[in-house]
């Protein structure tokens, strides 16, 4: 097998289902072994399906003085691990090659676990290490499959690529570092006809210290890696045919939506939809990079395309998605009106705990702000309002700071939405209809997407009383 010089550059990623088993496994390979016959390709690989949570499990339980469990989740990862080598790989000095860099990354997973068992302590560095490991372990396995279908591959550790901050849990990625270590670690693998799989969703401190991206980071891996190597196209593997134009298990009707915008997938992507990470599209869309959902059990299907710019059809409602678990905090008060930086004081507030809006929505009077954010942030945000406006408060300048729990925001999503008249109309007419009372409204700046902010018992609901608007574009 020989490549062209001309060859396009694919960054491919698997989520834990498409890697999770070894039936998963095995469909991988063989969309990878297809796949390079058109392209240069780099894997980007999540931990096999639930192997996160059980190393979370065992340091959790490890710093609540449990110095038994985590022995025994590793020895149980060891197992699955172990059995899916043997199953994958025949040749017996490859599957010892393999299952002793498990035992070495299982080994570190127990002295970590009992270290925090000892201290009664479980730092957010600590927790990075350990939740990183999942990936860790797997990374080795697929390559090695790879090599046993014959596609010339090689496990690379993602701390020696993706360079980050020290916000451990939820890092960022320093793009311009990163760059220089794809160039120097990557592409001399890419060079020598190998596959690079890549561990997701970890990186490293310019120190060195492991770092994690956030649950569900690992398509901000693929992002950020094929930022980094000016990809052609960054393809993102799940278990469903592509992008839809609503939550399946909701909404049995749900389609694929074939050609999606930038800005729709980013709006769908913040606002729950599980297809995305929220950060990952943005590098991305920086450098112009074309983006592909596909799925690892039906790979002949064409999925779904991302383009830069989709052509708007007046008044087309592509999908609906919600985010769930928030709260709606409301600060009123009639002697808000015209007062200048309330606004501005109030959101500093919010920015003082580190809490993240995911919506706002303001009264042309003036007299009162409210916006969503998680529900678990919540109390520590009212603190922090009530002590900046402590003062207001007390004059009855502002009436109080109200918290509605269980709030989730419905979002539809479409290109030209806001610029078309009637289209807030239709979604408050079939919500209505439906009997859904709505508590705030945001138009999205993109003109792509319409927020509604309704009660949690009637998400459900709302989501399928939207998607009855839903047209796939022309």
């Amino acid at each position: 097998f020989v490549y062209e010089d001309s060859m396009a550059l694919h960054v491919l990623k698997f989520g834990g289902t498409s890697v999770g088993s070894v039936a998963a496994i095995r469909a991988t390979t063989e969309i990878v072994r297809v796949a390079r016959a058109e392209a240069e390709l780099v894997l980007v690989v999540s931990a096999m399906s639930g192997v996160t949570d059980t190393l979370l499990r065992g340091a959790y339980t490890a710093a609540s003085g449990d110095g038994t469990t985590f022995g025994q989740l590793a020895t149980e990862l060891e197992a699955r691990h172990t059995a899916s080598v043997i199953e994958l790989v025949p040749d017996e000095r490859e599957r010892e090659t393999v299952t002793a860099r498990i035992r070495g990354y299982l080994k570190e997973f127990r002295t970590l676990c009992h270290g925090i068992h000892v201290l009664g302590e479980l730092t957010p560095r600590a927790l990075d290490m350990i939740s990183s490991l999942g990936e860790r372990l797997n990374a080795p396995q697929v390559a090695a499959a790879l090599r046993a279908a014959g596609v010339p591959a090689s496990a690379v550790d993602a701390a020696e690529v993706i360079v980050t901050n020290d916000r451990f849990g939820d890092a960022t990625p320093d793009l311009a570092l990163t760059k220089i270590r794809a160039d120097q670690r990557l592409r001399p693998l890419l060079e020598r006809k190998l596959v690079p799989v890549v561990t997701g969703f970890l990186g490293a401190t310019p120190a060195g210290v492991t770092t994690t991206l956030g649950r569900g980071g690992s398509d901000y891996s693929a992002a950020i890696i094929g930022a980094a190597l000016e990809a052609d196209e960054v393809v993102f593997y799940k278990e469903v045919d592509g992008v839809m134009t609503g939550d399946p298990q909701l909404v049995p009707d749900a389609r694929v939506l074939p050609l999606l915008s930038y800005d729709e997938i980013s709006e769908l992507a913040y606002f729950g939809a599980k297809v995305l990470h929220p950060k990952a599209i943005q590098p991305l869309v920086d450098r112009g990079i074309a983006v592909r959902f596909k799925n690892t059990f039906n790979p002949s299907y064409p999925g779904s395309v991302i383009v830069p710019k989709a052509t708007p059809v007046p008044g087309t409602i592509k999908a609906v998605t919600a985010i769930r678990g928030l709260s709606l905090v409301t600060v009123a008060g009639r002697g808000m009106l015209g007062v200048p930086g309330i606004a501005a004081r109030t959101f500093g507030a919010v920015a003082q705990v580190n809490a993240s809006v995911l919506m706002i929505s303001q009264a042309s009077s003036e007299q009162s702000i409210c916006f969503a954010l998680p529900t678990a942030i919540t109390p520590a945000v009212v603190a922090a309002l009530r002590d900046e406006l402590g003062s207001e408060l007390e004059r009855r300048d502002i009436d109080g700071v109200g918290v509605d729990d269980n709030t989730v925001i419905l979002t539809v999503v479409g290109a030209g939405l806001r610029g078309t008249p009637g289209v807030a109309g239709r979604i408050f007419t079939v919500l209505g209809e439906a009997g859904i009372n709505i508590h705030a409204i945001a138009l999205g700046s993109s003109e792509c997407s319409i927020s509604l902010v309704v009660d949690a018992a009637d998400a459900d609901n709302a989501v399928r009383a939207a998607h009855q608007l839903t047209v796939l574009a022309a």
